[in-house]
């Protein structure tokens, strides 16, 4: 991170000051929500009259600070970008909670159908270190008066009380035993276990209220948001709101039968009832997973212990996570790298190193582990959501950029046309991304956000 004591970075903070662009350069920045690696734009745009020919306003980064335009990365990964992952963790709250009690287009009446907040946990690959409590005092993490003594020697029991921050939890206590491919394959296949659950779900609604799956669609509509957590050993798990709807989604009331126990009995059905099986592959066990034993069931109320509020803050807040708990790297793995060169613990060099080694084997090729080793195998879409559950984020995104549109044509920065009259031409091209050394320090000046050095950066 740049600081004060950093001559180039002092050097160059200076220079951007002393800047006769300067004003524009910070109104740009600010603009930008203070984005750690703003994407750089080089173009025009031109309003032209369609019945006149003539010119009605034209905008050009070559009189921009630096011949360019600076604009958000919206990465929604908050390590690499806390302002715009910040936008991305909002964005996905007001997408949650439309669901829960109506807004976005979604009417408020949706509050009154039944809704569970569903946790899903993945199968243990191992014993691990962690940290456990119980009536607010911390416990040894895994306590045996006759612990076994593994096949490579190692003693598996710790009577250790870990605290919340210690390095170690997740790491498994002895790393020769614990099932490094299993863990890596469960994150590949997690999104096809989940669709197969959706899948059981439908049908287990169907059967307990007596109906076909033709007779369901006529009466019911499930609907669903997801986001993925890593756990510190370095699998996935998953937090689901799952609603009951009329025929046409939220805007229609579901029927008397479909309640929220019934739909509590289809989920814990269905979450033990899917399989899925990795493909073979010669000198490789077969392997089938499910789902792990810890099922969290639970009803979302309006004014009880599990609100709205509280569920969709959770999940908004896993939106804009990846694997950086696990210590794992925040970028894609080449696979000829040295891993021994980069800073990693053994844990989580292990599971890429596994990645890498099934990702070459015939018949795992499709799962594309080398690819997200640095995801440890995972390669789903962190928040999803079904069809009618909501709006969307794109939803959310366009009517932002409406309402900034709004605010620069009521400032003068933009004229007011109609778009029937007048013809819009557009040219942009990358130019780059991110911060030099002095800017990063101005920024976190003018944003209060710390930031990283840039590609920008030229040592």
């Amino acid at each position: 991170m740049p600081n004060l004591t950093d001559p180039h970075a002092v050097a160059g903070m200076v220079s951007r000051l002393r800047d006769p662009h300067y004003e524009r350069w910070a109104s740009q920045i600010k603009r930008t929500g203070g984005c750690r690696q703003p994407i750089h734009l080089r173009g025009k745009v031109e309003h032209w009259d369609r019945a006149t020919g003539t010119l009605l306003h034209r905008y050009s980064t070559h009189l921009e600070p630096d011949g360019v335009l600076r604009v958000p990365c919206k990465t929604r990964r908050a390590s690499r970008c806390p302002s715009c992952a910040e936008t991305y963790r909002a964005d996905t709250y007001q997408l949650v909670r439309a669901g829960l009690v109506g807004g976005k287009g979604v009417p408020a009446s949706v509050s009154a159908h039944p809704c569970l907040f569903v946790t899903f946990t993945a199968p243990s690959f191992g014993t691990v270190h962690t940290r456990r409590e119980k009536n607010g005092k911390v416990l040894p993490c895994h306590a045996r008066r006759d612990a076994e003594t593994c096949p490579h020697g190692t003693v598996m029991s710790c009577t250790a009380r870990h605290g919340a921050d210690d390095s170690c939890l997740g790491e498994p206590l002895c790393p020769d035993c614990y099932d490094y491919a299993g863990s890596v394959l469960f994150n590949a296949m997690s999104p096809e276990l989940w669709r197969r659950f959706t899948e059981a779900l439908r049908r287990r609604v169907a059967k307990n209220a007596g109906l076909t799956q033709r007779e369901l669609r006529d009466q019911v509509t499930i609907s669903f948001a997801k986001v993925a957590e890593y756990q510190r050993r370095g699998v996935v798990h998953f937090h689901a709101v799952i609603r009951l709807d009329g025929p046409d989604g939220p805007t229609t009331t579901p029927p008397a039968w479909a309640t929220a126990d019934l739909l509590a009995d289809a989920v814990r059905h269905a979450a033990s009832a899917v399989t899925v099986t990795v493909p073979e592959v010669p000198d490789e066990p077969v392997r089938a997973f499910q789902w792990g034993a810890q099922l969290d069931v639970r009803q979302i109320t309006m004014d009880g212990e599990l609100t709205d509020q509280a569920v969709a803050g959770y999940i908004a807040k896993y939106a804009t996570k990846a694997a950086e708990c696990v210590g794992t790297l925040d970028r894609r793995i080449n696979p000829l790298d040295d891993l021994t060169a980069f800073d990693l613990r053994d844990h989580p060099r292990r599971l890429i190193a596994e990645c890498l080694r099934l990702g070459v084997l015939d018949g795992l090729a499709d799962l594309r582990l080398v690819q997200w080793a640095h995801m440890l195998g995972f390669r789903g879409h962190f928040s999803t959501k079904s069809r009618r559950y909501s709006t969307t984020l794109g939803d959310i995104r366009q009517e932002r950029a409406e309402y900034m549109r709004g605010e620069a044509v009521t400032t003068g920065r933009l004229p007011l046309f109609d778009e029937d009259t007048v013809l819009v031409i557009s040219h942009w091209e990358y130019a780059g991304k991110g911060l030099s050394a002095g800017d990063a320090l101005l920024v976190s000046a003018l944003t209060g956000t710390p930031h990283s050095w840039g590609p920008d950066d030229p040592r």
